[in-house]
């Protein structure tokens, strides 16, 4: 049986979407290794219009590389979370931060509203890293991607002189997941 898991990480410019993306697509290719594609998306302005990234991964190739059946959708704003909710499969996970999406739909799915954007000011002390946290919630959550491979992702990919931070904000996301699991 052939496996593939579909990501969709949404909300606006400037919330670190894309980089998200291409951290748990390299995480899976590159670490862990699975085939993987990242695709994204953005309105033409820079920062505070929509955007999306997704990331699929499988263990066969990857012929198309659109992400159309949703296994984990994750709703920074409100617009994504309305835009984005009905793309989610049965039995998937939607999550968001709430902070920003108070309205959330029912669904066949399992529903994580949780404080990311607090949580990355709270225990990091910068909401910088919310797109990280949400990545340790991710990697608790699904169990897709290895959390050693996650790890190593970040800290190829984040700007030198910020991976403590942003390992911190990553375990503070697994810490949230594993709260809102229990």
């Amino acid at each position: 049986m052939s496996f593939r898991y579909e990501f969709r990480l949404s909300g606006s410019g400037g919330q670190g979407l894309i980089l998200a993306g291409k951290i748990l697509a390299e995480a899976a290719a590159i670490y862990d290794g699975k085939n993987a594609t990242q695709s994204q998306s953005y309105g033409p302005e820079a920062r505070g219009g929509s955007s999306r990234s997704e990331v699929i991964v499988s263990d066969e190739e990857i012929d198309y590389p659109k992400a159309l059946n949703i296994d984990l959708l994750l709703c920074f704003t409100q617009e994504a979370c309305d835009k984005y909710y009905t793309d989610i499969k049965d039995n998937g996970i939607l999550l968001v931060d709430r902070s920003y999406v108070t309205k959330t739909p029912k669904g066949k799915y399992r529903m994580y509203s949780l404080p990311i954007t607090e949580t990355a000011e709270a225990k990091v002390g910068k909401a910088l890293v919310a797109n990280i946290v949400a990545l340790g919630i991710i990697t608790q959550l699904t169990g897709i991607i290895s959390r050693g491979a996650v790890e190593a992702a970040i800290l190829s990919r984040v700007p030198k002189g910020t991976e403590e931070l942003n390992l911190q904000a990553f375990n503070a996301g697994i810490e949230l997941a594993q709260q809102a699991q229990s």
